[in-house]
């Protein structure tokens, strides 16, 4: 119940970042255009009069850069429609409008210091930071997973190790491949979650070994609806509630678009279509993804039940893997496992990158040790990506416990942070339109304009913030409180107001007031931009007919 496998497009709403990295690949270390020197060593102080968009490509060989910083953008405008579509697919809130009016890099983490205050902005790029740096582990505990499908002779630690040393090789040698690899892993994991869907609807028409036309069977024996702790209606509740509470952990979306604002080609015309686009292919692949898992599988079937609760190998707790078992499919299992295992895999390497990068742009910021801005010569910060793969050391709690209890703790760690995540973009938006009004701007006359605001993002607000809370309930019931499993869950929600109110109280920084919100800066760079934006033609036919399917 906690692998992405279990949900296709999970592993697609959690790394789309990652294919839209431009064709050029990784980031490389920033040049000041004034003086030569490497951004990463320059003193960054407070906001100046050129919070740039850099929409001309003037001074560096970056494609992305995760630096939140104020005062300066120097990331590169090349992701094309197609790649920022890609990216669409994970989900909205009252984002849109905001990034559509500025795009830069990093925008929800920025704009939270910017229309909020300073140290909301601290706060939230640091919970962003742990967000990505758990979801490493994580998809190296699911790979030891699913890798047990096959046979669990390789001992855990051994498993561990070797995909943490890949990791650390790809991301500190071989950079240069990361970007296209990744659009093309995650047009795999779109035809993956394609693909099983329609395997859905042909097995249970009869179109399989068995010839069992067994349709929505296990909607009616065992049930559609799983009692959880308690029995009768408050045990289907529970149930759901659960349900509810790991959809949380598996939708992702709005922070993960906003994040390549600064790297997008006309922003303000494929910004719009991306967050629109995003509800209906999210409502796609999630509601007829969850569909399909109840119709293919019993939620009391031992193999599955197995694989969740004792960590026993099996089928990798993947349930469309679990039904071709039950219907004696051949070879197609091991491709399906294959793929997820490839997914997985993919996932952790991009969560290394996109935490690395998160931690760095702090560093530049001045808001983390300094140090951890060196760069190496090809642009990677090591030491950032170091700390990452320290936390990701986390995995080898697998050794003492099974698999499916680490995920769950990492899950439950995730998923609070996640929830901040959605708290803090709708909080701030709240902040911005406030700011919009009083400062006498007409939201009309914005790229974007959301509809039923303020009242939806209040409801946002207020649904991630109590979910946040809920997500660790269980552990409260009687005879099931457990240290670790309240660790996990809950450290994110004491961590975030001792990072708010620390970084405060030191650095007296203080709440905007509505007027006094700068809403101005960059946007003049941008209108200059979308007035002077000229089309790149595509290379070849078969990108053409890409960016026309996903653009």
């Amino acid at each position: 119940m906690a692998v992405d496998s279990e949900a296709p497009n999970g592993p697609i709403s959690h790394t789309a970042l990652a294919a839209a990295i431009s064709d050029g690949g990784y980031p490389t270390a920033v040049s000041d255009p004034e003086s030569g020197s490497l951004a990463s060593k320059r003193r960054v102080k407070g906001p100046t009069d050129g919070e740039k968009a850099k929409i001309s490509e003037d001074n560096a060989d970056s494609v992305l850069n995760v630096s939140i910083q104020e005062g300066t953008d120097h990331t590169h405008r090349r992701l094309k429609p197609r790649h920022i579509q890609l990216i669409g697919i994970g989900g909205t809130i009252g984002m849109a409008e905001m990034v559509t009016y500025l795009p830069i890099s990093s925008p929800f983490i920025r704009f939270a210091g910017r229309y909020v205050d300073e140290a909301f902005g601290v706060a939230a790029g640091y919970n962003f930071f742990i967000f990505e740096a758990a979801l490493v582990p994580f998809e190296v505990t699911a790979c030891n997973l699913i890798i047990n499908y096959w046979s669990d002779a390789v001992p855990v630690g051994g498993i561990i190790a070797i995909v943490l040393v890949l990791y650390a090789l790809l991301n500190l040698f071989a950079v240069k491949w990361y970007g296209e690899s990744e659009f093309w892993l995650a047009i795999g994991k779109v035809l993956l979650s394609v693909g099983l869907i329609v395997y859905t609807f042909i097995t249970m028409v009869g179109g399989n070994p068995l010839g069992d036309r067994f349709g929505f069977r296990y909607w009616n024996n065992p049930g559609s609806f799983a009692e959880y702790y308690k029995e009768g209606h408050l045990g289907k509740w529970l149930g759901f509630l659960q349900c509810l509470i790991m959809a949380s952990f598996t939708i992702a979306g709005p922070d993960y678009v906003s994040m390549a604002a600064g790297e997008a080609e006309n922003p303000r015309k494929v910004m719009p279509k991306a967050f629109n686009a995003v509800f209906y292919r999210l409502t796609a692949f999630f509601v007829l993804g969850v569909l399909c898992v109840g119709i293919l599988v019993p939620y009391n079937d031992p193999t599955m039940k197995a694989a969740f609760d004792q960590g026993l190998p099996g089928a990798a707790a993947s349930p469309y893997v679990v039904s071709m078992d039950r219907l004696h499919i051949p070879i197609l299992p091991h491709i399906v496992n294959a793929m997820i295992l490839t997914a997985c895999f993919s996932a952790g390497n991009s969560y290394v990158y996109c935490a690395s990068r998160s931690l760095y742009g702090l560093a530049l910021e001045g808001k983390a040790p300094r140090v951890l801005a060196k760069c190496t010569g090809n642009g990677v910060p090591i030491y950032c990506v170091a700390i990452v793969l320290a936390i990701a050391l986390l995995s080898f709690l697998q050794v003492s416990n099974s698999a499916s209890v680490v995920l769950d703790w990492l899950v439950n760690l995730v998923t609070a942070s996640q929830l901040i995540n959605y708290a803090v973009i709708s909080f701030t938006f709240i902040r911005f339109k406030k700011a919009v009004d009083k400062q006498g701007i007409s939201r009309d006359s914005l790229p974007y304009r959301g509809r039923f605001q303020p009242f939806l993002a209040w409801y946002a607000l207020v649904g991630t913030f109590t979910m946040a809370f809920v997500g660790g309930y269980t552990v409260f019931l009687p005879g099931n409180w457990d240290i670790p499993t309240f660790f996990f869950s809950y450290t994110m929600i004491g961590v975030f107001p001792i990072l708010f109110i620390g970084w405060k109280l030191i650095k007296r920084t203080e709440f905007k007031k509505p007027e006094d919100v700068d809403l101005r800066t960059g946007v003049a760079d941008i209108d200059e931009y979308t007035r002077n934006y000229v089309p790149t033609p595509p290379r070849n036919a078969f990108v053409k007919v890409l960016n026309i399917l996903l653009g």
